[in-house]
């Protein structure tokens, strides 16, 4: 008898969700052949089996589990017929760790007793524990061996917020009181919706997003040399290549040549080390609307592909998202995001949130016609409205200028566009 465990398949990832069994239990199954489909934070993880033989389904579908649990078990022929799990099973861990949870809720756990240095967590989450004067042993860990992460420390310091806010209002007044008896009254108009995975990790980089100091500088590109460009080359690329054309690659092309003219952008901050970790490579990230919730893919070693190969690999990307078939790899190791606002034909300007933990993040509009000054004349021109987000630790105002500087001219080159 061989287990099929919820392995660690890394990216920090503690738990899933079984979305799909791919056989029914008791079926037959071969070795290394999936067998079922686990939702994580960051995609559908399809776990294969270790052996060949009889599959008994541990867990059900529609389960959250933890790393480590066992899903199922593969049994030769003679084992199966006389089967039976164990005691307690695997599909009974949610309610018993609801119940654990719930017990802590009201007593104190033995971590709180411990001494913070043998508490599991990193110099930076301590100081960040610190910073927000928490006292870091009464911070419950959810990461692997119950290590504290810099989302534990964000929802405690939210929680000790709450509730110092509502020892505040009961002096004054009665909001949680009122609070109660709105939702009591409006039971049957409320609906308590679950967080899918993908949701809860994009909370999670929204709470570390939002701790890095940013500021944003905008800017509006002439991009009537581009529209022309674009639309020239586009039913071309569609009837002779099979490649969908679109805005996209020549935005990418001309972010990488801006980040190689201003490398901090393409960079990410060590605050353990207090240092600027630059890097050489550009996988840009492309962040890409979803069933549920935003996720971002990753246009690997961006400056070493032409126009067309980065088309096409945006559009196979984007058909694995949309077939929820897209693997950590794909979403991976990004240096730079770009967020495209104007794909979803709506907004002028806006402030998009940095994929932490890089230190920049561009977010492209909507192009529209514009009246503009062209050798003394006004002519309609085909302007883009972009704006950058920046980490004002590692780079300052003067330095986003330049970046989107950079950007503007080379997205106006004519030359430049014609030649990638």
């Amino acid at each position: 008898m061989r287990e099929i465990k919820f392995i660690d398949v890394g990216e920090g990832i503690i738990e899933g969700h079984i979305q799909k069994w791919l056989f029914k239990d008791g079926d037959k199954i071969k070795e290394d052949e999936p067998v079922v489909q686990i939702e994580t934070d960051k995609a559908v993880v399809n776990l294969p089996s270790p052996v060949s033989g009889v599959l008994r389904i541990n867990i059900q579908e529609n389960t959250t589990v933890k790393v480590g649990a066992t899903l199922a078990y593969v049994l030769d022929e003679s084992e199966a017929s006389s089967f039976a799990p164990p005691r307690e099973t695997a599909a009974q861990q949610p309610k018993r760790e609801a119940m654990q949870e719930q017990q802590n809720a009201t007593s104190v756990p033995k971590a709180v007793l411990a001494p913070a240095e043998d508490i599991i967590a990193t110099p930076s989450v301590r100081r960040m524990a610190r910073n927000s004067n928490l006292d870091i042993t009464k911070i419950r860990g959810t990461g692997p061996n119950g290590r504290i992460t810099e989302g534990d420390v964000v929802a405690a310091a939210g929680k000790e917020g709450v509730h110092a806010h509502q020892q505040m209002e009961s002096k004054t007044g009665h909001i949680d009181v009122v609070s109660k008896s709105l939702e009591v009254s409006h039971a049957s108009e409320i609906e308590r919706v679950p967080m899918s995975q993908t949701r809860k990790a994009i909370a999670r980089n929204m709470e570390a997003s939002w701790t890095i100091p940013r500021a944003s500088h905008m800017e509006l590109i002439n991009a009537t040399s581009l529209f022309r460009i674009v639309s020239k080359e586009k039913e071309k690329a569609k009837t002779q290549l099979g490649v969908h054309l679109t805005f996209m690659p020549f935005v990418i092309k001309a972010t990488v040549e801006a980040l190689k003219e201003n490398p901090t952008f393409n960079a990410s901050y060590d605050k353990d080390r207090q240092e600027i970790i630059v890097k050489r490579y550009y996988n840009i990230g492309l962040a890409t609307e979803t069933q549920d919730g935003l996720k971002v893919m990753v246009i690997k070693e961006a400056d070493k592909k032409s126009i067309v190969q980065i088309a096409r690999e945006i559009d196979a990307l984007a058909e694995k998202f949309r077939n929820n078939t897209a693997t950590l790899e794909d979403m991976r190791d990004s240096t730079f995001t770009i967020t495209n606002i104007g794909s979803l034909g709506g907004g002028f300007l806006s402030v998009p949130m940095i994929n932490y933990p890089e230190v920049a993040i561009l977010g492209v509009h909507l192009i529209k016609d514009w009246a503009g000054v062209d050798e003394e004349m006004v002519k309609i021109q085909k302007i883009l409205p972009v704006s950058v987000s920046f980490d004002h630790r590692v780079v300052d105002g003067a330095e986003a200028v330049h970046f989107t500087n950079s950007l503007k001219r080379y997205l106006e080159d004519a030359e430049f566009l014609e030649m990638l």
